[in-house]
């Protein structure tokens, strides 16, 4: 029965009863949406014209509830009752009955336009018609149907039964009550949704695509290998999955659909999908569903990566290193006190040079009590506490760096305090010595160019907290020596860090990829598109990020992060780096975050 006579929602005052969903598509998504519904009490009608994918749902369910059981979440007769709730058909003549529909077809707007005009045939006039979308249009699909304030979208993470975040998707017609109905549905079913307006990706995809097409640039420019790209977002983020996996996860079809559909809405060249996802996906290499896409995979559909011809092997190793027994740390405060710790602990001589004897000793204290701590929580013992702090020798003047190995400078980040510095170490130091700085902004080559021997130069970027951060970025200029290169990843190992290759340009890896996407999460909050906590709760819950991009600002400093995103600014000249007017703002109104209890959150004085 076609409909009649559309209700009124915008005077309805309580949510709609949603009893009875009907899912139309049932592929990963789909199946994974099904299996929430009715595994939460729902009556399911699965919808789907291929009988292949109607049979897998079926088998998929069962197989997952019987794992349920198996591990005491459910008993057999629950598990009875949602295999009953669920039944699969060929035809939308079977969502007659349904109180919502959620469309889950292929990302192509004329296909899902025609399942909506289907359903606009035979669903009842209170339906709610829900679209899965995460890159076409809401308010087109609702334009183009029947009941416009009755189309939302609602958009589930994959895989639907573990993530806990649903994007609820209203356009300008939509009805208030629609969106709650479907809200408190999203609670029923144990979700935490947020209201976003209609948008290219909403939230999550829209902060997460894009980082994740920066990273597909990085790879197809040999800035850095894959593996590094992704062990450096692990490491130095701690993201769950590094960038160019989680697109072989994704789809890298999937990828270039929702960046195509967010650079036409943004025209930010940020959202240019990158050539070599178009590559890929011409090819047929999509990611893990086709076993191979940036990687290669043990078959279609398996998460298995298997060695190919991109894989570093154990012959990659770099040999022909410099002897490094004794390492010199420039810096009192602390990066300089963790990475001395670092040293210490790994069986190297440390000298500890500060701007005076009265600063060394205080940054010795300071190890002195971390290491305590590490007793107490029994991962080292007394003994090898006492060895390590034996092992640092601290000093007020960088002449204590004779006789050293390897001098690492961890001052301030400020150009021409440390080019002076490197002027000096270059007067101090050893021939042979490798000279190294932490810089996580700086042109690692305009130090080396501040002494008569560039070739000895090098980055290392360790991560902070040094002494708990895995990540260490080994930054080569085109002056750097082979052996100085094969050197620091040498002692990389021994210290026990994770080291990876990267060039000298602005941000280096983590920090090119990092606030990029920070940047624009600030222009989510400027444009009024979400609040603060909303996008926070989007990337936990939906990319799995150990923290929100705004509880991350205010950790790292405002003032450092408007600082790096100025100078990604000028070395990459891309007018979507350009730092947000809200962050410079902030900035310049003296709130920077944590520290001076005040940044895009109010935090108590301590």
């Amino acid at each position: 029965m076609g409909p009649q006579s559309t209700p009124d929602l915008s005077t309805e005052a309580s949510p709609l009863s949603l009893s009875t969903v009907a899912v139309v598509g049932l592929g990963t998504m789909g199946t994974g949406i099904a299996e929430v519904l009715t595994r939460a009490g729902r009556e399911v009608i699965g919808i789907d014209t291929d009988e292949a994918a109607a049979r897998h749902a079926v088998n998929a369910l069962e197989a997952a509830t019987a794992r349920a059981v198996q591990r005491e979440r459910i008993t057999e007769r629950e598990r009875q009752d949602i295999l009953a709730r669920f039944r699969t058909f060929t035809d939308l003549q079977a969502a007659a009955d349904a109180d919502l529909v959620i469309e889950v077809v292929p990302e192509d707007y004329e296909l899902k336009r025609q399942v909506f005009a289907g359903l606009d045939a035979v669903v009842r006039p209170d339906t709610i018609l829900a679209t899965g979308t995460n890159a076409l249009s809401v308010t087109r699909l609702a334009a183009d149907s029947q009941r416009p304030e009755r189309v939302l979208g609602v958009h589930f993470f994959n895989p639907a039964p573990a993530m806990k975040l649903v994007e609820v998707v209203s356009s300008v017609l939509t009805a208030p009550a629609a969106v709650a109905a479907v809200t408190e549905l999203a609670h029923a079913l144990g979700k935490d949704p947020i209201a976003v307006g209609d948008r290219p990706g909403f939230v999550a995809d829209g902060l997460l695509f894009g980082y994740l097409n920066q990273a597909a640039a990085m790879y197809e420019s040999k800035y850095a290998i894959r593996e590094d790209i992704d062990a450096a977002m692990r490491l130095g983020c701690g993201l769950p999955m590094g960038p160019l996996a989680l697109l072989d996860l994704i789809g890298v079809d999937t990828a270039r659909t929702v960046l195509e559909a967010m650079y036409a809405e943004s025209q930010d060249r940020l959202h240019a999908p990158a050539p070599i996802l178009s590559q890929l996906a011409e090819a047929g290499l999509t990611g893990r569903k086709a076993g191979r896409g940036f990687y290669t995979y043990e078959a279609p559909g398996s998460a298995a990566v298997v060695p190919d011809a991109e894989s570093p092997s154990a012959a990659d190793e770099l040999a022909g290193g410099r002897t490094v027994s004794s390492v010199g740390v420039a810096g009192s405060g602390t990066m300089a006190s963790g990475i001395a710790e670092v040293f210490a602990k790994a069986g190297y001589k440390v000298v500890l040079a500060a701007r005076s004897p009265e600063k060394a000793e205080k940054a010795k204290a300071r190890i002195a009590k971390s290491l305590g701590r590490s007793v107490d929580k029994g991962r080292m013992s007394a003994e090898a506490r006492d060895t390590a702090l034996a092992a640092i020798t601290p000093a007020g003047s960088l002449d204590a760096f004779a006789d050293v190995d390897l001098a690492v400078e961890a001052v301030a980040e400020d150009l021409a305090v440390k080019q002076e510095l490197f002027k000096t170490l270059d007067k101090v130091c050893k021939p042979g010595a490798v000279l190294a700085t932490t810089t996580s902004s700086l042109p690692v080559v305009a130090c080396a160019r501040a002494t008569s021997r560039p070739g000895d130069v090098i980055g290392m970027h360790f991560f902070n907290p040094a002494p708990a951060m895995k990540l260490v970025e080994v930054v080569r200029t085109v002056l750097t020596a082979d052996d100085v290169h094969a050197t620091v990843r040498a002692v990389c190992a021994k210290v026990r860090k994770h080291p990876v290759d990267c060039g000298d340009r602005a941000g280096f890896i983590v920090n090119a990829l990092l606030f990029p996407y920070l940047n624009n999460a600030i222009k989510m909050v400027e444009e009024h598109y979400a609040t603060l906590d909303d996008i926070d709760a989007a990337m936990k819950l939906g990319g799995g990020y150990p923290m929100g991009p705004f509880e991350l600002l205010d950790v790292v400093g405002l003032d450092v992060s408007l600082a790096i995103e100025k100078v990604l600014h000028a070395e990459f000249r891309d007018p979507g780096l350009a730092p947000s007017p809200l962050l410079e703002h902030l900035v310049a109104a003296g709130c920077l975050g944590r520290k001076t209890g005040r940044g895009f959150r109010e935090y108590a004085r301590r």
